[in-house]
């Protein structure tokens, strides 16, 4: 919706609140007009049903006011005597227009000093929820909210199974766009499976101010632009969703507006100097293993690797034995001489499940294996008398890889070569030709709203010619620091500024074997109440969290005591 459209849907509003309430204004020794004034007659509509006048400014904050809404007009009609339970669902179920009823239908006379306390141990418990769900949703939506790390794109600087608080007011908090939405889920109700809003309306992009912009090398969680998705890892027919219930994505940004950007053997290089990281990042590459005597994954576990692929054999397996393996394989294979080769991720087969099964399994340790590996790790390696060789695995200039950013032959780019890139800036202008119109098409089409069309060698945009763009917002480039493992703007391009969500402050949980089941999770005790961003190795504070708490208890246990004596 246009500015034109709000403001005429707005006018709508009013009139339908004049027109089911200017008779109860007037009852509560109020004027008929008072009730035809925007902004005003809330105020006044506060004073009549005996509640603070600050209530109005959560009447006009998004997702929080479709809380409000209905306790309003519970309020209203029981400001007036209507307290039956069945009222209360009317006005409920009829959006508010119970109201006219009240207001045209019923003799009614205004309780100037009605108690606001709740009659029933039913209706405490339901105000108590519904405030708490508002206050919960304020927090949620402009201040802090909780991210867990589903994926390994960025580890090990963020691992799988760490949870993290996500500050959304360090950029300034991105109001909701979408406005009828439930509160607290993201794109989909739980449970059921169905989209948790309403595609309209739409309200403009805006931000509230921040303290800081998007740095270069933050860790930025962003709504995933190229997001299509239903339902991860099912393939169906894409569906097309409002910016702020788009997938939300955690990744550094390495690239920020004005920019020139290159990779260069998965090395990113901005301006053609190298981008130096801050201690905190731990960025993976691929590297291949060489050992004369197999390459075991003992040695793996010792480091705490993670991201490589183990291979079993296993004598025939029975009906029972293949159930109990099911959760734990990736692929299998039956080898020239009948053996099953069995392949699984790095936790492998645990030993109570082969115990229990009976089953009969040997590990390869092939000669060469393909491992993500951080700088400290290839250093342990390379001096590992066990160890031929550690080198980098890094695809060739010039081949081509798959599903790659921008989508087009003329760039014959892949995960390891890319660039040179520009980073659009707000209010930069770039020259357009049949080269460059791949790089910057989607911006202009999809991110702000253009239509383009090529005729021959001519670009047009909106039925115009045009062989310059100008940009209409800022845009950034996110990698992972798992950078051979890490779907990112390498595959899908820039992120617009009115994508961004906010930056992780600390991880306040942290479990392994995250994505095995609850049963199999165990604490990263080191990991629990550390920072994230920062220039050196990330600080914890549970010790600080346990201190307090126990001071806490044994405050409250002091006061309690000398209380009651």
């Amino acid at each position: 919706m246009n500015a034109t459209q709000w403001i005429i849907f707005i006018l709508i509003v009013q009139v339908i609140h004049f027109l089911g309430t200017w008779k109860l204004y007037v009852k509560a020794g109020r004027k008929a007009w008072e009730a035809a004034i925007p902004v005003y007659n809330a105020i006044v509509l506060m004073q009549i049903i005996n509640r603070p006048k600050w209530w109005v400014i959560l009447l006009f904050i998004p997702i929080i006011n479709l809380l409000m809404f209905p306790i309003i007009w519970v309020e209203t009609i029981r400001s007036f005597g209507r307290n039956s339970r069945l009222e209360t669902w009317l006005v409920v179920f009829t959006c508010g227009f119970y109201i006219y009823y009240v207001n045209y239908s019923l003799d009614i006379i205004y309780i100037n000093d009605r108690s606001l306390q709740p009659k029933t141990a039913m209706g405490e418990w339901v105000s108590s929820i519904l405030f708490a769900i508002i206050a919960a949703t304020l927090v949620h939506t402009y201040f802090i909210q909780p991210y867990v790390i589903p994926t390994g794109s960025l580890e090990r600087t963020l691992r799988v199974g760490d949870f993290l608080f996500v500050s959304k007011f360090h950029y300034g908090a991105r109001t909701p766009m979408t406005t009828v939405a439930a509160p607290m889920v993201h794109d989909t109700l739980p449970g059921l499976g169905i989209p948790s809003y309403l595609k309209k309306p739409q309200l403009p992009y805006f931000r509230l101010p921040g303290f800081t912009k998007v740095k270069r090398n933050d860790i930025v969680v962003f709504s995933w632009p190229a997001d299509t998705v239903r339902v991860f890892f099912k393939k169906e027919k894409g569906v097309n969703k409002p910016i702020d219930k788009k997938s939300n994505y955690v990744k550094r940004c390495v690239g920020v507006p004005g920019d020139s950007l290159e990779v260069r053997n998965g090395y990113v290089f901005i301006n053609g100097q190298q981008l130096e990281l801050p201690g905190s990042a731990k960025p993976q590459f691929d590297y291949n293993i060489y050992s004369s005597k197999g390459v075991s994954s003992r040695l793996f576990e010792k480091l705490d690797m993670t991201g490589y692929t183990r291979k079993y054999l296993s004598d025939p397996l029975n009906q029972e034995q293949v159930n109990s393996l099911r959760s734990y394989l990736i692929g299998y294979n039956q080898s020239a001489n009948g053996q099953i080769e069995l392949y699984t991720e790095s936790t492998g087969i645990p030993a109570n499940v082969i115990s229990k099964y009976r089953l009969s399994l040997k590990e390869v340790t092939d000669r060469e294996r393909l491992v993500p590996l951080t700088a400290n790790m290839v250093e342990i390696l390379r001096n590992d008398s066990t160890i031929d060789s550690v080198v980098q695995n890094v695809s060739l200039k010039g081949r081509r890889g798959i599903n790659l950013f921008p989508q087009s032959p003329d760039y014959p780019w892949n995960y390891s070569q890319m660039g040179a890139i520009y980073i659009p800036e707000q209010g930069a202008t770039v020259a357009l030709n049949l080269k460059v119109l791949p790089l910057y098409k989607k911006i202009i089409r999809e991110y702000e709203g253009n239509e383009i069309s090529v005729s021959g060698n001519q670009i047009n945009i909106n039925g115009k010619p045009a062989t310059s763009y100008t940009f209409k917002q800022d845009y950034y480039w996110m990698m992972g620091d798992n950078r051979d493992h890490s779907e990112d703007s390498r595959a899908w391009g820039y992120v617009p500024e009115n994508h961004i969500v906010g930056t992780p402050i600390f991880i306040w949980m942290s479990f392994d074997n995250f994505t095995q089941g609850i049963s199999n999770w165990k604490p990263r005790w080191d990991r629990i109440f550390t920072t994230v961003n920062g220039e050196g190795e990330p600080q914890s504070y549970f010790k600080y969290f346990l201190g307090l708490l126990a001071a806490y208890f044994v405050g409250n246990w002091f006061w309690k005591r000398r209380k009651t004596n």
